[in-house]
Formats: structure tokens, sequence, C-alpha cells
């Protein structure tokens, strides 16, 4: 599938899904783009603001099998994976899917579950397998997490750890609606009995790797190779960062900057492709130093420092 046809059938799914939640366009195309680019995305946003109708409509749209995971503090890796189970009829185990066996998993508040159960999505999220009792199962394809947590509230929930963060290919926010989108969910919830659209199937399941593998078809210059590699690189050089951005979070914004050119449509990429993905895919992959944290320094603001710090490449360039 050439990226045209594949930016033409994700117009398809933004406008079905933007009928269903209020969303604007870009937190969406981040979605959109990470999916796309075949990642994991997590959304950092205070309840309400419709997180998990998001999830929803994108696999209704898809036509996608969709699991909802609640992380609570008491929740165990198995409740996750799956498990054994002991089979009498037979005497033997049996291995029982747990909910991660989906294309698309919504982890709802995963900062709320300890770090042991958070640790059970690392294999899922990097190998696409989960193993439990010596046995390796391959989870179906495509596979998709949208990890939610509270940027509020944090009584009662575990700092994810690097490695987890790391996983997740983008970190955006999905904000809340303008004026218009908050008198348009009163309106819907003043019809009463149809108070929330259902979204309905617009893509066919088996297009969806088809839609995917269109970003491999995606050209990247060499200028534009060497624009994400510097960015990436200009976030190590802070006085304020620790870490930079590790050569894994390099090679994710080459796909997604990749990903996002697909979605409009476009066979090659641009300095603004890059543009539009380079905070949902960096940001959350700096670590501050200690006084950094203690001054309230923005991890966004590194990233932005970074970018503003270089020569773009011209369009000659991106297409040469």
């Amino acid at each position: 599938m050439k990226p045209e046809e594949a930016a033409d059938l994700l117009d398809t799914v933004r406008t079905e899904m933007q009928e269903t939640v209020i969303l604007d366009d870009e937190p969406l195309d981040v979605v959109l783009a990470t999916v796309l680019a075949r990642g994991h995305v997590l959304l950092e946003d205070v309840p309400g603001t419709g997180k998990t109708l998001t999830a929803q409509t994108l696999a209704e749209a898809l036509g996608l099998d969709f699991n909802r995971i609640q992380f609570t503090p008491d929740l165990l890796p198995g409740d996750v994976t799956g498990s054994e189970v002991y089979d009498e009829a037979d005497g033997s185990f049996r291995f029982e899917p747990g909910p991660i066996f989906a294309n698309i998993v919504l982890a709802d508040e995963i900062n709320r579950a300890p770090p042991k159960t958070q640790a059970a999505l690392l294999e899922a999220m990097s190998e696409r397998q989960v193993s439990v009792g010596g046995e390796t199962h391959s989870l179906p394809e495509p596979f998709f997490v949208i990890a939610t947590q509270n940027p509020v509230e944090q009584e009662g929930t575990f700092e994810l750890p690097e490695a987890q963060l790391d996983r997740f290919m983008t970190k955006t926010t999905l904000g809340y609606p303008d004026r218009t989108g908050e008198r348009t969910i009163l309106d819907r919830r003043d019809a009463r009995d149809t108070s929330q659209p259902q979204p309905s199937q617009v893509v066919k399941p088996e297009a969806v790797p088809e839609i995917q593998a269109s970003a491999e078809d995606v050209d990247v210059a060499g200028p534009v190779k060497d624009y994400v590699v510097d960015v990436a690189r200009a976030t190590r050089g802070s006085d304020s960062v620790k870490t930079g951005v590790s050569p894994r979070g390099v090679q994710r914004l080459f796909e997604a900057s990749r990903s996002h050119a697909a979605l409009e449509g476009r066979s090659y990429v641009v300095p603004d492709d890059v543009h539009a993905m380079v905070d949902p895919v960096l940001t959350h992959r700096v670590i501050h130093t200690t006084e950094a944290r203690v001054r309230g320094i923005d991890k966004q603001d590194v990233v932005d420092k970074a970018v503003e710090a270089l020569p773009v490449p011209s369009m000659e360039e991106t297409q040469s």
C-alpha cells in the first residue's frame, strides 16, 4: 500500500474518531502516527478528558480486538499476561491467556500498579510476546498499547521507571476541549438516549498491517537523518540533563517522523514531520538532574532548545 492510500484510510479513521470523541488534530495525529509506526503511546492527562473513549473508538474504527486493563495496587503480573491453570480432566496445566492478548490494549492508570506488574508489560511491548511457565506465547498482530496516567494525583501511585517509559514511542496529552467542544458534549448528553455517538468500523482489520507497512516506503534524505540524530544528541549537552535521549530514542524519532509523513500522504520526510513528533517522542526520554527537578525545569524546554539551536534542512535537501 502506498503512503497516499494509507493516508486516505487513516483520514477516514480520524474523521470517525472525531465524530465520537472531542479531539484536537494534534494529539490524534500523534496517536495515529504511533499506530502507523507500530509503537505504543502513553496518554498523561487529568480524568475525564476522553482517554478511555479514544482507545475504544480507535479499536472500533479499525475493527480490532480491544481489552481494557484497570491497573490497581493489587494487580498481579498474571492478571495481565495470563497464567497456567490446572486441568483436572487430564492432570496437566494449560495456559489461560490474560487481557494482554488483544490488538489494542488500554492500560488504564498504569502508574497505580506496582513496578513488578508494570514490568509484565515490558516483554509484551518490546517483543510482542509473553513468557509464562517457561513457555513463550506470541501476541496477536497488530498489537498496540495505549496507557494512561494521571499527572496530578500522586498518592497511591508508582512512578514509571525509565525502562518502562522508553518502551512508549510517544507520550502526549489530549488536553481540555475548547468551548465549542464542551458545548457539543452537553448537546450529546441532552439527547439522553443517544448521549454518545457509536463509532463504526471504517477500515478492515486485515488492512491495518498494510497501512503500517506503507511507512516503510517513505524516503528519508541524508540531511534529514542527520537532523534527527543531531536533535537527539543536542539533548545530551544540556546542564539540566542527567541522561539525554538514547540511541533507541533516535530510532523512534526517525520511525515516528516517517509515519507522520505517511499520515500526511507524502512519500518523503520533511523537517515539519520531525518537528511534529519531536516533543511526543523525545521529552519523556530526558532524565533531569536533581537540581533541575528542584528548580522545576521543564523537560520540553530542553527538547525545544535543542531544536532551536540547530539549522533546519532546506526543502531541496529533504528531497535529494
